[in-house]
């Protein structure tokens, strides 16, 4: 797994939640669990209070893990405290995005980013900012479905991510979509190049907007569920 460039200290000026809160209501991939919480202990009756969770692996914002692209790839719980402090890097396609809701990630986009503001560092989390967390609310526009079902939303191009693995070594990417794979493609082609070696994929991100185009650092909590094949995130963002 990609490790970042070793720093002895993180200078911040400000902490962003990049996590979507949970609740019963969220936006959830066709088939998944649903979100349940049921309550367990009240102040009134047991002077505290307590409820049991339910909800998948890959709900809300969340990480994946090897092991849910890859029959011998590893669990979430195998992911070093290390490897889930990460610099970020954000590159908007929002413009592109919304006049387009099937906008692949092109390497000419990577390489155009980089002319404003340089090469992307070794061991950096890439994260796409598309402008799809504002439609969180509105399940039927976070998925987009046609009437053949098929979802249509932005996301990574494989030759765009196969790039980023091999010619910036990148620690991961990140998006605030349901998926770092553009809607339409049913192969999750981004998720399994990088997932294959391994390293990070976050999805649903918020928050976006607030971030600049470098120097963030974030700080990616997750539960470490054994053998898990993913888990809901916790994702700090350490801005400059």
């Amino acid at each position: 797994m990609i490790q970042p460039q070793a720093q002895n200290r993180i200078t911040y000026s400000k902490v962003i939640h990049l996590s979507h809160i949970i609740d019963t209501a969220i936006p959830q991939w066709p088939g998944d669990p649903s979100v349940e919480f049921t309550t367990f202990a009240e102040i009134s009756q047991d002077g505290y209070y307590l409820r049991r969770f339910s909800l998948g692996e890959h709900s809300a914002t969340h990480i994946n893990a090897p092991n849910s692209f890859h029959d011998s790839g590893v669990g979430i719980d195998q992911y070093s405290a290390q490897s889930l402090i990460v610099p970020a890097v954000v590159i908007d396609i929002r413009q592109a995005a919304a006049s387009n809701p099937d906008y692949t990630l092109p390497i000419t986009d990577v390489l155009s980013w980089e002319e404003q503001y340089g090469q992307i560092p070794v061991g950096s989390l890439v994260i796409l900012n598309t402008g799809w967390e504002k439609k969180w609310s509105d399940k039927n526009a976070f998925f987009n479905q046609d009437a053949e079902g098929i979802m249509h939303f932005p996301g990574f191009g494989s030759d765009a991510t196969q790039f980023l693995l091999n010619e910036r070594q990148i620690a991961g990417i990140g998006i605030d979509t349901h998926g770092v794979d553009p809607g339409q493609d049913n192969s999750f082609a981004s998720n399994c190049l990088v997932l294959e070696q391994p390293r990070i994929v976050l999805e649903n991100l918020t928050n976006l907007d607030q971030l600049p185009p470098q120097g963030t650092t974030l700080i990616i909590g997750v539960l470490r569920l054994r053998d898990g094949s993913g888990s809901p995130a916790a994702v700090l963002a350490l801005v400059p």
